[in-house]
């Protein structure tokens, strides 16, 4: 096989290639053992039709379709590997010679990745604040350990309030006539949630157990379902029970149930230290987000939409799972939300070419640092997915390597080595202080 590659523009070019004769004579065999299972020429039974006769019958040209979409895909990944281009997207195929006896020739443009022209990445400076916790973040905190580990209680008596969770049954029509998705018995709704339809839940506030209500609201314009959007739906709503969160107090008790601490003062004093690490982490977190914000700013690259697309599509398959995670998915939360998939995408866009631009740039810096991923980094990597999965080192690479992810891994590993490259080789320019925090300090020595 003989295989060219010709740059035409920056992410653009043709791949040009030549198919020898015997490979095309395979793969006519092959598409015959295929098409003559199905064969009806009268005295044989199917599947045993002579190949003369078969041809005699149909025309040789019968098994060309077959017979390149079985050679195609295998040539052009040779073809791929033998150039060491790396394409994004689907090729742009133009077949220009496939015939019995004769070489497959075809041309190919395909949209590669791009080149990566690196600015400045080492010695780069990015502001970082002190990392401390206030008294207001640990209230903050204990607050939301009441709000986990808080009980949900049926009010007997008393009207709905945000924040409760009210059991309906509702039953949603437009126009007399009941829609899909519209009906559902005993549904735990939190009000305030803003999960449902803009103006549902506010209407279903102030409502008491055993109520009935028509709930009139208006579907968005931009309502998914086309023809509910900007529709008025009415929903039949009857309340079932109200549940509201009963809140622990605060005290030794409290600390006692849900720490290994006698007190509340203790379990303060540990609860901060695990605050003050938590925080830490997420300043190192954001620390390596400026920093290869900033060496990707100083890069030159131009960015092939498919690669954003292909990006996008990504991040959709992981807003999908984390829903599913929630008891929800993509579809519900569509709904619910009253967006399109063409919206979310959109919403998207932005993130999803940073996260190219990033990982490219993050690429080229690998490979002009010779950055490797040795047996070992993999190694770690699977110790550590096979404790948090409870599973053995073994199962998890083999799991990986079945479904073609141990290249992924290594890809992961091979970014993160980078960070931390760019990470030890970054200046850290502490945020100044602001004139009222400087102030308040002022007024503390005094």
């Amino acid at each position: 096989m003989k295989a060219t590659w010709e740059k035409i523009e920056k992410n653009l070019g043709v791949l040009e290639v030549e198919v020898e004769a015997d490979r095309v004579a395979s793969a006519l065999d092959k598409a015959y053992n295929k098409v003559v299972k199905k064969a009806n020429v009268p005295g044989f039974r199917k599947g045993k039709v002579p190949r003369p006769i078969f041809e005699a019958r149909y025309g040789v040209e019968s098994l060309y379709q077959d017979a390149i979409d079985i050679l195609l895909p295998e040539v052009y990944t040779e073809a791929v590997n033998e150039t060491d281009i790396f394409p994004v997207d689907r090729p742009e195929v133009d077949i220009e010679q496939f015939a019995k006896g004769e070489t497959f020739k075809f041309k190919a443009k395909v949209t590669v990745k791009p080149e990566v022209t690196l600015g400045d990445y080492k010695g780069v400076e990015v502001e970082v604040a002190k990392v401390e916790v206030s008294e207001d973040e640990l209230t903050e905190e204990l607050k939301r350990l009441q709000e986990r580990h808080a009980e949900l209680a049926v009010i007997e008596e008393g009207a709905a309030a945000s924040g409760d969770i009210a059991v309906i049954d509702f039953d949603g029509s437009v126009d007399g006539v009941p829609f899909e998705g519209g009906q559902a018995e005993r549904y735990s709704l939190e009000l305030g949630s803003n999960t449902f339809i803009p103006g549902f839940e506010e209407q279903v506030i102030g409502l008491s157990t055993g109520d009935f209500k028509d709930v009139e609201v208006t579907f968005p314009e931009s309502y998914h379902a086309e023809e509910l959007a900007g529709k008025l739906a009415v929903f039949k709503v009857k309340v079932h029970e109200i549940k509201r969160k009963q809140l622990p107090e605060l005290d030794d008790e409290f600390a006692k149930d849900v720490s290994e601490f006698e007190t509340l003062a203790e379990y303060k004093e540990d609860l901060k230290k695990e605050l003050l690490v938590r925080k830490e982490q997420e300043a190192k977190g954001v620390k390596e987000g400026k920093v290869v914000d900033k060496v990707s700013e100083n890069a030159e690259v131009e960015i092939p939409q498919a690669m954003v697309d292909s990006e996008i599509e990504n991040m959709m398959r992981d807003f999908d799972n984390r829903l599913r995670n929630q008891g929800m998915n993509l579809e519900m939360f569509l709904s619910f939300s009253g967006q399109t998939t063409g919206e979310l995408q959109e919403q998207m866009k932005d993130d999803a070419q940073k996260r190219v631009r990033n990982n490219l740039v993050l690429e080229q810096i690998a490979k002009e640092e010779n950055i490797e991923v040795t047996e070992e980094d993999i190694n770690k990597e699977l110790e550590t997915m096979a404790d948090s999965y409870k599973r053995s080192v073994e199962e998890i690479r083999n799991l990986l390597t079945s479904n073609g992810s141990i290249g992924s891994l290594r890809e992961e590993v091979s970014l993160r080595k980078t960070i931390e490259l760019l990470l030890e080789n970054s200046k850290e320019v502490e945020v100044a202080e602001s004139t009222e925090e400087a102030a308040e300090d002022n007024k503390e020595d005094k």
